[in-house]
C-alpha cells in the first residue's frame, strides 16, 4: 500500500461520458518525499513514511530537523506511515498524483467537520418528545426519559445524548478518481470527502 498527502481544496461536478452531472471533490497533493524507510530487518515490518509540505527553520524542532536531514529535504509539516509488502524507492525520493490513474479506487482518511456541542435533534436525529399540544411545553429538542426505574437505577452506558460532534478522524472507503492532472498536482475523486476546505487528507491506494 502506498499514497499521498494532500490537502482538500473543495467540491465542485463534472460531466462524465454519460452526461451526468457527477459531484466530486478536488484534492491538491503536491509532491511528497520519502522521508523513512522501515525494514523487516530493522523495525519488524516494511513500511515507507511519507511527509509533505515545508516548514520553514524557525518553526521546526532539532529533532525534526535532523530527521529530515537525513533524506535530504527540509522538515515537514505532516508524516504518514505506509505499509507495503516490500520496500520501493529510495531515501528523498519524491512522489507526485502520477502514482494514481483516472479509475482507480482509493481510501481517504480526513478529520470531520467539528460542530461544538450539540443536542440529539442534530447529533441523533431525535424527533423531540411528540406534539406541541397537550401541555407539551419547551420539550420539542428534548431527549426524553434516559434512565431506568428503581433497578437498576442508572443510565446505561452508550446511550444517545447530547456531546460533543464532528472532529473526528474518518475513513472514506473506495472512493474513485475521476481525473489526475499532473501540472497542477491535482485530483478530482467522486463524491465527498470529510473535512473543511484546507484541510490535510490521507489518500491510500
Amino acid at each position: 500500500m502506498v499514497g499521498l498527502i494532500g490537502k482538500k481544496i473543495g467540491m465542485t461536478s463534472i460531466i462524465d461520458a454519460n452526461g451526468a452531472k457527477v459531484g466530486c471533490t478536488v484534492v491538491q497533493a503536491e509532491p511528497n518525499v520519502i522521508s523513512q524507510i522501515k525494514t523487516t530487518e530493522k523495525e519488524g515490518y516494511n513500511a515507507l513514511q511519507i511527509s509533505a509540505i515545508e516548514l520553514k527553520d524557525k518553526h521546526s524542532t532539532a529533532a525534526a530537523t535532523g530527521h529530515f536531514k537525513k533524506a535530504g529535504t527540509k522538515a515537514m509539516k505532516v508524516s504518514h506511515e505506509f505499509r507495503v509488502d516490500q520496500t520501493v524507492g529510495n531515501l528523498g525520493d519524491r512522489v507526485d498524483v502520477t502514482i494514481f490513474a483516472e479509475g482507480d479506487f482509493v481510501d481517504i482518511i480526513g478529520t470531520s467537520k467539528g460542530k461544538g456541542f450539540q443536542g440529539v435533534v442534530k447529533r441523533h436525529n431525535f424527533n423531540g418528545v411528540g406534539p406541541a399540544t397537550h401541555g407539551q411545553h419547551d420539550r420539542q429538542r428534548a431527549p426524553g426519559s434516559v434512565g431506568s426505574s428503581s433497578y437498576p437505577s442508572k443510565v446505561f452506558k452508550g446511550l444517545r445524548m447530547a456531546g460533543r460532534m464532528g472532529g473526528k478522524r474518518i475513513k472514506n472507503l473506495n472512493a474513485q478518481i475521476l481525473k489526475v492532472i499532473p501540472e497542477q498536482n491535482l485530483l478530482v475523486i467522486k463524491g465527498s470527502i470529510s473535512g473543511h476546505n484546507g484541510s490535510i487528507v490521507v489518500i491510500e491506494k
